[in-house]
């Protein structure tokens, strides 16, 4: 089971917006689009760099998922796609980004405060 709060952003939009639909006990099959899930895929948010830019103790493999620590401090989740020669490609798009997504879902219990 998965338990969130709604309005908290803890879900895609698109999961939320059904649940909140739903009784307790309900059960439905729902498609969410894109753009109600993890967006588009962006490809400036594809980049390349060199392999000396990692650390000595990290040795890139493609399908790897790494952070990458912004200059103001904050990180960025990122996948390695490619490994080529001297330089590394990095993702940091959602891995379900450009997708539309299916889920089952029960709502088995709403508790309320």
């Amino acid at each position: 089971p998965l338990e969130f709060q709604i309005g908290e952003s803890q879900v895609i939009p698109g999961f939320e917006d059904t649940v909140v639909e739903m009784e307790e006990g309900q059960s439905r099959t729902e498609t969410i689009p894109t753009d109600r899930a993890y967006g588009e895929r962006q490809e400036e948010r594809v980049v390349q760099v060199d392999r000396d830019q990692f650390p000595d103790d990290i040795e890139p493999e493609e399908g790897q998922q790494l952070q990458v620590q912004q200059p103001d401090g904050s990180s960025v989740p990122v996948t390695v796609t490619d490994v080529s020669g001297e330089e590394v490609t990095l993702d940091a798009n959602h891995p379900l980004a450009g997708e539309d997504l299916t889920f089952e879902i029960e709502l088995v219990e709403i508790e309320k405060e």
